[in-house]
């Protein structure tokens, strides 16, 4: 398969009181269509600074992240918001949404941002009626954001990160905010996604959550110290088999 994401020697410095802090050190790794790969490790080793920074949302210091083909790197700011919006989606553990708005209307709001998009509003509008409806939720569309449960919002928050076809979603500990059963559903839903093609980058300190996932990459101090491959055949292991060896793995490295 095609890389969509392709980081070399990335790194990410903050200046401090006059002091230097690198976050992140020389990093390198690929993203291939169709994966979704977990980004782990101890607090503060810059696992939710890399996601920033290889989603453009954060710049680089050094280093270059093409992503679909393009360096974002180099691009200019009007434009890296561009390509955010329209080619990228983002789902954050924080669920921000507008309070003055519905939760469709939260949903459908990128879309109605975008300027590619060709269809007309109530097309949007009908585009979002149909992802609730894919999730499960479409029952809340009318609600306001304080008027549902956590989980509901989490896949509202889905919904809107798919709203423009993105070909890429970056989650930043999606289920960090929900109680086990919440997060089972929402990380059920975004299996779905990715078993439909849409490639995922996520930060999570839950091995339950990790090992859904096809890739995990393991960072320390800003260096990523190590990569766990899930099985293909996942057919030949249970769920909780590969949480454990995961969780080995994770324990071998530090955990």
């Amino acid at each position: 398969m095609a890389k969509i994401i392709d980081v070399k020697d990335l790194c990410k410095t903050y200046v401090v009181n006059k002091r230097q802090i690198n976050v992140l050190k020389n990093i390198n790794f690929s993203i291939e269509e169709g994966e979704m790969v977990a980004i782990m490790g101890p607090s503060g080793s810059g696992k939710s600074t890399l996601l920033y920074t290889v989603s453009g949302m954060d710049k680089a210091t050094c280093g270059s992240v093409v992503f679909n083909g393009k360096d974002i790197t180099k691009i200019k700011n009007n434009r890296l918001a561009d390509i955010r919006l329209n080619e990228m989606g983002f789902i954050f553990q924080q669920m921000y949404m507008m309070k003055n708005l519905t939760v469709l209307d939260n949903v459908v709001l990128p879309a109605i941002r975008s300027s590619k998009s060709k269809l007309s509003k109530k097309e949007k509008i009908k585009c979002g009626e149909n992802l609730m409806r894919k999730l499960g939720i479409i029952e809340i569309a009318d609600n306001d954001i304080n008027e549902v449960s956590g989980g509901q919002l989490q896949r509202a928050c889905i919904c809107r990160s798919m709203i423009n076809n993105p070909k890429i979603i970056f989650a930043d500990e999606p289920t960090g905010a929900l109680n086990r059963t919440s997060a089972e559903e929402v990380m059920d839903e975004l299996t779905k996604l990715n078993n439909e093609g849409t490639t995922i980058m996520m930060v999570t300190h839950d091995a339950k959550v990790a090992a859904r996932c096809s890739r995990v990459l393991y960072i320390v101090d800003g260096n990523i110290q190590g990569e766990y491959k899930v099985p293909d055949k996942r057919s030949e292991m249970d769920d909780m088999q590969i949480e454990r060896d995961l969780n080995n793995w994770l324990m071998s490295h530090g955990w």
